[in-house]
């Protein structure tokens, strides 16, 4: 691949990713702003916030660094740029969305159970957004890869132990659990599975011109 080609590839591939971080965010936020209860680190984020102060973003960015410092332990190296930018910019971005004002909470319970259901659908679309740019996973994904290696536990069982755990802590703290919580857990794996193979496929129908003219180029 010729020089300009891979800046070309690699700038399509970052802006993918980010486009793909301001999706999910606002999903993150929607299904918050629903206030029938969120998904299991949103409400560690949430109890963190209510305990201790800060803001929601800046709690996500915390917990992000501490997820990543004990992902490096286990794994003995260095995480991926994507997943400290993932850290880093997701926090932001909640926290640039929470301050829409017109984002506010509907008054009837339809009106909020249809907001944290648009919320998953986005949510799930920015992680195949994302994940389909292919420059690394986000900090919780990356520390659930480290646990499969360490315990070679399936990764469905790690997932369940993982958001148990972090959503027992979230609920002590005060955090929202309520049947919003259970319906994220029971939905968001089905639309991320649709999500992401399309996002794929769109990703890379774009992509494909470039890989062409390159391989034209090496001929």
């Amino acid at each position: 691949m010729s020089h300009s080609h891979y800046k070309y590839a690699s700038l399509f591939r970052w802006t993918v990713y980010f486009i793909g971080l301001l999706v999910m965010s606002f999903g993150i936020v929607l299904t918050i702003k629903a206030d029938v209860g969120c998904a299991p680190w949103d409400v560690l984020h949430i109890g963190l916030y209510r305990k201790f102060g800060l803001t929601i973003g800046t709690w996500s960015i915390i917990v992000g660094i501490v997820i990543l410092a004990l992902s490096s332990l286990l794994v003995k190296r260095l995480p991926k740029l994507g997943a400290f930018l993932n850290m880093l910019f997701v926090g932001v971005f909640i926290d640039m969305y929470m301050m829409i004002p017109y984002l506010q909470t509907p008054a009837t319970i339809a009106g909020r159970f249809a907001m944290l259901l648009i919320g998953i659908v986005i949510a799930g679309y920015g992680m195949g957004l994302y994940i389909s740019a292919d420059v690394g996973a986000g900090p919780r994904d990356s520390l659930m890869l480290a646990l499969m290696d360490l315990t070679g536990w399936k990764v469905q069982y790690i997932r369940i132990a993982m958001e148990a755990f972090v959503l027992l802590i979230g609920w002590l703290l005060g955090g929202p659990v309520s049947i919003g919580t259970l319906i994220f857990c029971v939905t968001i794996g089905s639309v991320a599975g649709v999500a992401l193979p399309q996002c794929r496929r769109i990703t890379e129908r774009i992509m494909e011109p470039i890989h062409m003219e390159t391989q034209g180029l090496s001929r």
